[in-house]
């Protein structure tokens, strides 16, 4: 069997999975939001690890190959390769991730670019309201303007003081800390700005458009 046809076949035994995860509810704990009382987000765990999860591809782009394309509703599209990336204004930001498949990992500290920075360089038009963001491996996740904007957010390329690795979405992936990580895309290629919603790969298949882990949102 082919690599090929093997990554398909895990592909789409993941999807089933998750997506009967989804209708069934599974992991909800039903807890109120607390409001950030504690840490730990309803229903999750505490790792020291950093688990693994993707569709079961792992682009391998070094970062002489990898590029950013941000446009649609921008007034000056852009298309970056890692130097120009490595040429903004660096910022380095401590924060949580929170899982959807319930795990939580404390203290992560990441180096990038803001996403705010690269909004003031694109210039959203009017209008602009939601961003759909690419990776390399095909897959996309939505989130608001709003959101995407958060003086937390980055583009990261790398990870605890050492590049972001392939298995986590090196050379370059976004970091949306206070949503569940899978609105934050590996393998960053395109940041699309649309004028209107565009739910990605799992919120077309029973995750939440949002994905606030203080409201348990995991699944519409």
């Amino acid at each position: 069997m082919s690599d090929d046809t093997e990554s398909s076949g895990f592909k789409e035994k993941l999807v089933a999975v998750k997506q009967a995860w989804a209708r069934a509810g599974r992991l909800l704990t039903g807890s109120p939001d607390e409001a950030h009382e504690h840490r730990l987000p309803p229903g999750q765990r505490l790792v020291t690890n950093w688990p693994v999860l993707d569709l079961g591809v792992q682009p391998s782009i070094s970062k002489a190959e990898w590029r950013l394309r941000v446009d649609g509703a921008v007034q000056t599209p852009l298309d970056w390769d890692f130097e120009t990336l490595m040429a903004q204004p660096q910022i380095e930001d401590v924060s949580d991730i929170h899982c959807v498949t319930q795990w939580s990992r404390f203290d992560n500290r990441w180096q990038g670019v803001s996403t705010q920075h690269l909004l003031a360089l694109v210039q959203p038009l009017p209008g602009a309201s939601h961003l759909v963001l690419h990776g390399a491996d095909g897959y996309t996740t939505n989130v608001t303007l709003e959101n995407f904007a958060g003086e937390d957010c980055l583009l990261a390329h790398s990870h605890d003081g050492r590049p972001l690795s392939r298995e986590h979405g090196g050379p370059v992936r976004l970091v949306i800390p206070r949503w569940y990580f899978w609105k934050s895309a590996k393998w960053l290629t395109r940041i699309e700005v649309r004028r209107d919603d565009a739910p990605g790969f799992w919120e077309v298949r029973g995750y939440h458009n949002e994905g606030d882990p203080w409201r348990e949102q995991r699944y519409s």
